[in-house]
């Protein structure tokens, strides 16, 4: 029986329909679980950020153990590079180069001809070629290109190096006997393998996706979750019914196939966006000397932190102390009193040094040089600002970037040698961590903040 390969677009799909972007412990979680399920290849979004993407990129290239991990590459060499050198340590890497074949995604989205488009698909492949063993080649707006030009495209794909041709019905107009029409056309103008990214715009993408097979295709691709989208619990439903009378079959786990997708789904789907019912709820957090335990408790989960008793007694303990000189705490306060008084950890990493220099002309620039176990690390980065690179050189130096979930300041004392007090939160694996830092200089206090919060991190996880 043919074995049907399966990719997964969830990433793909979710980052181009989202207004708000996908956190970094989002996009690793789609991946694990599209690599658990039995997926042959996890897609990833075209990169966006350079900086942010190749870190989050570069984690879930060590994290995906099965699966083949694909990039799309851009327009231009130097993009090929960047996506590269984001997925080369992952154990499958596969660059994706992604161009259209219409016409009128060729004129008007690119604005180059028919000729031009020929030579620059050939001129991409055959440089993503020298630096990956496995290359696909996506023909974008297939359904709607001229054949002629369809066919010469792939020809030429294959000419200078992709392993795979996909096409995709980007309209989402074709009915399955069109799109099963279109790949056997494909099919025999290539000796690679071809695979059918399939549009349920009008709700016919399982009937198309099985038209395909049953002329040849070797591929499928869906996602977990999206709009116009073959889902891949639909598709794994088909196959379980209908795997025999098409003489093929896929390899995805079926039976916890639902319920990881629903788990998966929930975990992108919470509260971390700030909507405006949580909003509301942080606006009612106001404790006072009469609080109960139980009530600081409540207060925390709704800030997002899962305090231990004995973090949840400290901060208790701290509330009431406060409330000896003001008469009630909110939300802001609370989360310094859980920043300063909630498991305090060791010093992991402890700040030696740091050196910013920044200007209205220019970028800035931060080296941090930090201690850990006696060892002296260093990292140098610029970013958008002293605060932002600064961070950004403590990612150098740990080497693994965590979600800034929230960063705070404010002064602590009056006047202008004023104390500032800097709150971080940082998110791993879900959980948040806090951390609070204090100087004269608002940049020590941040990078202090940072650094507390990571210790508690290190902590927890040791």
């Amino acid at each position: 029986m043919k074995k049907i390969n399966i990719s997964d677009i969830t990433l793909k799909k979710l980052s181009g329909e989202r207004e708000v972007a996908l956190l970094f412990r989002e996009k690793t979680a789609v991946a694990a679980c599209a690599d658990a399920l039995g997926a042959d290849a996890v897609e990833l979004a075209p990169i966006k950020n350079l900086r942010e993407d190749t870190i989050i990129y570069k984690t879930i290239a060590q994290n995906v153990q099965s699966a083949v991990l694909a990039i799309p590459v851009g327009f231009s060499t130097e993009e090929v590079q960047s996506a590269w050198e984001c997925i080369k340590a992952a154990k499958k890497p596969r660059l994706q180069i992604e161009l259209p074949v219409s016409t009128v995604q060729m004129e008007y989205t690119y604005h180059i001809k028919a000729d031009k488009m020929l030579a620059k698909i050939g001129e991409l492949i055959k440089f993503a070629k020298e630096l990956c063993d496995d290359v696909e080649f996506s023909a974008l707006d297939a359904t709607r290109a001229d054949e002629d030009f369809l066919i010469a495209a792939v020809k030429e794909a294959e000419a200078n190096g992709a392993g795979t041709i996909t096409v995709c019905d980007d309209a989402g107009v074709s009915l399955p006997e069109n799109i099963a029409e279109l790949v056997e056309k494909v099919k025999g103008a290539v000796s690679i393998p071809v695979c059918v990214q399939i549009s349920d715009r009008i709700n016919m993408g399982v009937a198309a996706a099985v038209a395909a097979v049953s002329k040849g295709a070797d591929g499928l691709k869906c996602a977990m979750a999206g709009k116009d989208v073959l889902l891949t619990g639909e598709i794994s439903d088909a196959f379980s019914i209908c795997s025999a009378q098409i003489g093929a079959e896929i390899n995805l786990n079926r039976t916890k196939i639902h319920t990881s997708i629903d788990d998966m789904l929930a975990s992108i789907n919470h509260d971390a966006y700030e909507t405006e019912s949580s909003v509301s709820e942080k606006k009612k957090i106001l404790l006072d000397s009469d609080a109960t335990l139980a009530q600081v408790e409540q207060a925390a989960r709704i800030l997002g932190y899962d305090l231990s008793d004995s973090d949840c007694g400290n901060v208790y303990k701290a509330l009431l102390q406060v409330c000896e000189k003001k008469d009630a705490v909110g939300a802001k306060e609370l989360e310094a009193l859980i920043a300063s008084s909630a498991m305090q950890a060791p010093s992991t990493y402890h700040l030696e040094s740091y050196t910013i220099n920044s200007s209205n002309l220019t970028g800035s620039m931060s080296q941090v040089t930090l201690k850990c176990n006696d060892e002296i690390i260093s990292g140098v980065s610029t970013g958008d600002g002293s605060i932002d690179s600064a961070f950004r050189a403590i990612e150098q130096c740990i080497g693994y970037h965590y979600e800034l979930d929230d960063f705070q300041v404010q002064a602590v004392t009056e006047g202008k040698e004023a104390l500032g007090s800097a709150l971080v939160r940082l998110r791993n694996n879900g959980k948040l961590y806090s951390g609070n830092g204090i100087s004269t200089d608002i940049v020590a206090a941040s990078i202090r903040a940072y650094i507390n919060a990571l210790n508690k991190i290190m902590f927890e996880e040791e």
